[in-house]
């Protein structure tokens, strides 16, 4: 029996929906796709509850005119600085050792752990098993059937606040789609983008959009660490209209055509035009200086994610290094820095399992939409299969159009 699933990711840049269709066969199909600017939302927090509600009314009405199917319910991609995490352990008795673990004590066990000191105005999004351990024995990735008398979890717990995440599911709500569930952004992205080699070795996923950038740290095949840095591809833009005099949206524009997060890579008799306030025509600029604004902002970025990594300790153990997703992932010579910063090898996180058509959503800014969708089937018990894409070429054209104008 065939099976609907939406995505909303509502970002600072971009609010983008995905709906996709579970087929007998396992296999998804991403049948109905909408973009639009992002309105009324600043680094994952709604500022303006009437003009979020219409921005994703938009990204919905264009995904479900293409899927040609109206969507009651959703998956949403939540981020924002207000989101927080800890580990904690829980413990129970299993008995006298004479049964197995079953369900009911991995449930039992996982609401031990959530049993933190959590104000009233927090919401715990995600428990995170990170392993289990059955009298002493630790490792355990799936306790169900073993034998013990005392079974621990040593789980991740990611909380966010309550106001916030409220206000953003009642903007989806608004437009009658029932929130299934809220999931931290950069825990749907590792569903798109990393491969399970990578997650059991050690692995940092590094998300970066327009307001905030994220971080998820897998080691043995869970998640270990989250955080989330208040930085991201706007502060770019915003040293680039602040120090070049230049309006925002230009800054924006200058970025994605001209920027080079690897100052020297850029020839020094490059020249831009740029629209710059109190010049009647546009202006000639060097690239090499805008090249140099970007390249300290970004530095800075990849400087304080070092910094943590390095608190965490785990900087010795993640051989696959680091996976950038996100808009901003695209930035020329980001990768360069970020290796230089961390001093580990660097790749792009572009969704995979896709074949088809799939250029409208091969790239790291459409990481989170297309994870949602794996959450969802993950969340159904279903095994997430490769992804495939029906998009017809007309409708690719306008949303490609798009898609340059708005990401950073």
């Amino acid at each position: 029996m065939e099976r609907i699933i939406a995505g909303i990711d509502v970002g600072s840049t971009k609010i983008c929906t995905l709906i996709g269709r579970v087929g007998e066969n396992g296999l998804l199909n991403v049948i109905g796709m909408g973009v639009v600017p992002s309105r009324g939302v600043r680094r994952g927090v709604i500022t303006d509850i009437d003009v979020a509600t219409r921005s994703i009314e938009e990204s919905v009405r264009k995904a479900q005119s293409m899927a040609h199917y109206t969507i009651s319910e959703a998956y949403l991609g939540i981020s924002g600085s207000h989101i927080s995490s800890q580990n904690n352990r829980g413990s129970v008795s299993i008995g006298r050792g004479d049964r197995p673990v079953d369900r009911e004590d991995i449930e039992r066990v996982m609401e031990d752990a959530e049993a933190i000191a959590t104000p009233h105005n927090r919401r715990i999004l995600h428990t995170i098993p990170r392993e289990y351990i059955i009298d002493g024995q630790a490792g355990i990735k799936n306790p169900i059937g073993l034998m013990g008398y005392r079974l621990e979890v040593e789980a991740h717990i990611v909380t966010g606040s309550e106001t916030c995440i409220q206000n953003l599911e009642h903007c989806v709500e608004r437009n009658q789609i029932k929130v299934v569930e809220s999931v931290f952004q950069p825990l749907a992205s590792a569903l798109a983008v990393l491969n399970e080699e990578e997650g059991r070795m050690g692995v940092v996923l590094i998300d970066i959009g327009g307001g905030t950038t994220d971080l998820a740290t897998y080691l043995d095949g869970s998640v270990w660490e989250t955080m989330v840095f208040d930085l991201g591809g706007n502060h770019i833009s915003n040293d680039i209209a602040l120090l070049l005099r230049t309006p925002f949206t230009a800054a924006e524009e200058a970025k994605v055509r001209y920027a080079h997060a690897v100052p020297s890579e850029v020839d020094e008799a490059d020249e831009i035009e740029l629209s710059v306030f109190g010049h009647e025509t546009m202006a000639k600029l060097s690239r090499r200086d805008l090249c140099e604004i970007v390249e300290a902002r970004v530095e800075e970025m990849f400087s304080l994610i070092a910094r943590d990594i390095r608190r965490s300790g785990y900087d010795d153990l993640l051989p696959a290094g680091i996976v950038l997703t996100g808009g901003t992932a695209d930035l020329r010579g980001i990768r360069d820095v970020a290796a230089r910063q961390l001093q580990m090898p660097v790749r792009l996180g572009i969704p995979h399992r896709l074949h088809g058509v799939v250029e409208a959503i091969s790239n790291p800014a459409y990481a989170t939409a297309v994870g949602l969708l794996l959450w969802g089937m993950k969340a159904a018990g279903e095994k997430p299969a490769p992804v495939a894409l029906r998009v017809d070429r007309t409708a690719w054209g306008i949303i490609r159009s798009l898609f340059k104008r708005i990401m950073p």
